[in-house]
């Protein structure tokens, strides 16, 4: 219960980290997929939180911007959710999600690697803090950098449910599914799959496992099969 919750209070307060890298390490790291449902919940929920404490923090001065009570347009949506610049095509869209999904989920898996110098223990936040913070000033302006399901669709959901109408969830095209939630998913996982065919070289990875044979070394998945003839037998 202490995973999920840490979950739901990381997202609400930072409403960052999210659905996309879950996926990816249930995927490829041997992550719990039992466990995916929940942390998922949890994390949609800090986000609906979040950006909840925040509209209430807010509410009067949006008042006063949007000019007057109970009108909600999309001009303040965009402090909760994510929407994209005009110029941009939904495949600049796309791809700009895309990319800087797949630019956090390639350092998250290299500060991860025990085999890549990690960080001293307790730097990895800050780390990270830097990491979002380098992602949004220099890939965020298109899209204002879902770059994580959660952190989007619980916003989405709070401003849906303060007022703002069904342009949240029809705003071109149903940009909300394709966009901020796909294309972070795919991001995390094409990131993931370049790492370990690339630059990872434990033997737990997803690919790792299917495709490397070393001498001497029994892989995960056969060490519980039943031995045959001279099995016993020292190697000569």
């Amino acid at each position: 219960m202490r995973e999920p919750v840490a979950e739901f209070l990381g997202v609400m307060l930072l409403i960052i980290f999210g659905n996309g890298v879950t996926l990816a390490l249930a995927t490829f790291r041997g992550f719990p997929w039992k466990k995916v449902p929940g942390y998922i919940t949890a994390q949609v929920l800090g986000g609906f939180t979040g950006a909840a404490i925040v509209y209430g923090n807010y509410f009067h001065a949006i008042n006063v911007f949007e000019g007057g009570v109970g009108i909600r347009t999309q001009a303040t949506a965009g402090l909760f959710a994510t929407y994209a610049s005009d110029y941009l095509t939904n495949a600049s869209c796309f791809f700009s999600e895309f990319l800087g999904t797949a630019v956090l989920m390639l350092i998250v898996l290299a500060l991860s690697d025990k085999k890549n110098c990690p960080p001293p223990a307790g730097l990895t936040p800050l780390i990270l803090c830097f990491l979002v913070l380098g992602i949004g000033t220099s890939l965020g302006m298109h899209t204002a950098y879902a770059i994580n399901p959660a952190r989007d669709l619980g916003p989405r959901l709070l401003t849906s449910a303060a007022g703002y109408g069904t342009i949240v969830w029809s705003y071109r095209n149903h940009y909300w599914i394709w966009c901020p939630i796909l294309a972070p998913i795919l991001g995390a996982q094409i990131a993931t799959i370049i790492y370990d065919l690339f630059l990872y070289t434990g033997h737990d990875g997803l690919l790792k496992e299917k495709h490397i044979f070393e001498p001497g070394r029994t892989p995960a998945s056969r060490k519980n099969m039943p031995g045959g003839p001279g099995a016993d037998e020292a190697p000569v």
